[in-house]
Formats: C-alpha cells, sequence, structure tokens
C-alpha cells in the first residue's frame, strides 16, 4: 500500500526550529519529487518546499526561503523540512505529497500532487 507518513511536529516558540519527516511505504520514493504543503485554520493549502529527484534541485516559497530546508535520504525512504526561526504564521497542519510530474518539482497546485500523508501539526507560539 502506497503511503505517506508525516511526523516531527509540535509546539514550539518563535524563533525555534522543528525538523519535520516525510516517511514512505509501499514505494522507492527516491524515484519522485516530494513537496511540502502547510494549511492553517481558515486558509487554503499552500505549497512551501519542493524537492526533485532528478538533480536534487529544491524550491522553496517566498515565505520560508532562508529559513526552511527540504533534503533527502533515499536510503531512510523519507524526506526532511528543517525550520528555523520559526514564526507564528509558519502555524498550521503540514503534509507531503508526490508529485505527479515525477521527477522534477512542477509548482504547488495540489491537483499535481498525490499520495497525501495525513498532516503533522506545527504551531508557533509563545
Amino acid at each position: 500500500q502506497v503511503q505517506l507518513v508525516e511526523s516531527g511536529g509540535g509546539l514550539v516558540q518563535p524563533g525555534g526550529s522543528l525538523r519535520l519527516s516525510c516517511t514512505a511505504s509501499g514505494f522507492t520514493l527516491g524515484y519522485f519529487a516530494i513537496g511540502w504543503f502547510r494549511q492553517a485554520p481558515g486558509k487554503e493549502r499552500e505549497g512551501v518546499s519542493c524537492i526533485s529527484t532528478s538533480d536534487g534541485s529544491t524550491d522553496y516559497s517566498d515565505s520560508v526561503k532562508g529559513r526552511f530546508t527540504i533534503s533527502r535520504d533515499n536510503a531512510k525512504n523519507t524526506v526532511y523540512l528543517q525550520m528555523n526561526s520559526l514564526k507564528p504564521e509558519d502555524t498550521g497542519v503540514y503534509y507531503c505529497a508526490v508529485a505527479r510530474s515525477g521527477y522534477y518539482c512542477s509548482g504547488y497546485s495540489i491537483y499535481d500532487y498525490a499520495y497525501w500523508g495525513q498532516g503533522t501539526q506545527v504551531t508557533v507560539s509563545s
């Protein structure tokens, strides 16, 4: 069964850090570009970052650029999202998903991604 499971969320103070994990089962994650998204209460799901598999290139939304780092460990079938200098506006449920494009990242339309995980809650608050 193809499945993605996110973990690593929690409550953190502004300026703090968290590392999210997205672990795949039922398929080899290393063959696909993977995207991270988040959804705040009452807001639409938005793309945060994506990592390709063709050349390992990465992409970030303007709101997280310079603070978040996406990486992958194919041996562990896992993609990570290191989040530093967290802000209250980073609060939301974070999801990972497989890019339908296959090897490369091609934007953040939710319709271009599949096999969504169940999400992990990130709360940034003092």
